[in-house]
């Protein structure tokens, strides 16, 4: 998978792209990523990317004609038509982890962050950018969001984790809250683990797990445990 990211922070990504899952991912050579600076393409000579809002009010806007220069270069090395792009934004669809397999599946991602008020909203009438929102709540920049949507990407590439299974049984990936675990010690200030983890009955401790992952998602995401009592 080819990640290309168009910011106008391009620190923000120094130190989470060279770590755990994203560094091996690109070590693995299973994603490739390049960070292009906003600040870069534009005409400006005190490279300026925002200006104050048409029609008044708080905040600063990201400029169009960076991007879409941005997106332009990208578009005289690749084959745009084949790419997805990303504007991590509130008012996105919300991201979950059906997305996260369905945009892990993709050749190029694209992704357009903005930061302030966000972007000037004509970006959508040069190119077809996808908005997703990674929560119901609010972060300084699409920049951390892209973030967490490339560490979830990545994971699911073949080869990045050994096991895939451990990917494919995190939480939602079927609905349901992740079981939970336990390693050694056995015992631990008189706390044991349980006992059916201990009995080599892998039956038994499936069968376990999965009472425990019903439980605890009825008992915290009640949304959740009736969207997988009604598909079970």
């Amino acid at each position: 998978m080819r990640i290309d990211i168009i910011t106008g922070f391009p620190g923000i990504f120094e130190s989470p792209l060279r770590e755990s899952i994203v560094k091996i991912g690109q070590r693995k050579e299973a994603a490739e990523i390049s960070v292009h600076d906003l600040r870069d393409y534009t005409d400006d000579k005190h490279r300026t990317i925002d200006d104050y809002p048409y029609g008044g009010g708080p905040g600063m806007v990201l400029k169009v004609e960076p991007f879409v220069r941005c997106l332009e270069n990208l578009g005289e090395q690749f084959d745009l038509s084949r790419a997805t792009m990303i504007n991590p934004t509130p008012r996105g669809h919300v991201y979950d982890q059906k997305t996260a397999v369905r945009l892990s599946l993709q050749e190029h991602i694209i992704f357009v962050c903005g930061h302030y008020k966000g972007i000037d909203e004509r970006i959508h009438q040069f190119f077809p950018v996808t908005e997703l929102s990674i929560g119901d709540y609010i972060i300084s920049s699409g920049e951390i969001a892209a973030l967490v949507i490339i560490d979830s990407l990545i994971r699911l590439l073949p080869g990045v984790i050994k096991d895939i299974n451990s990917a494919w049984t995190d939480s939602f990936s079927d609905d349901l809250l992740d079981t939970p675990y336990y390693t050694r010690p056995e015992v631990f200030r008189g706390k044991r683990v349980p006992e059916v983890l201990l009995s080599g009955n892998h039956k038994e401790i499936e069968e376990w797990r999965t009472e425990q992952s019903e439980k605890i998602t009825s008992e915290r995401r009640p949304d959740l445990y009736e969207k997988y009592i009604k598909t079970k």
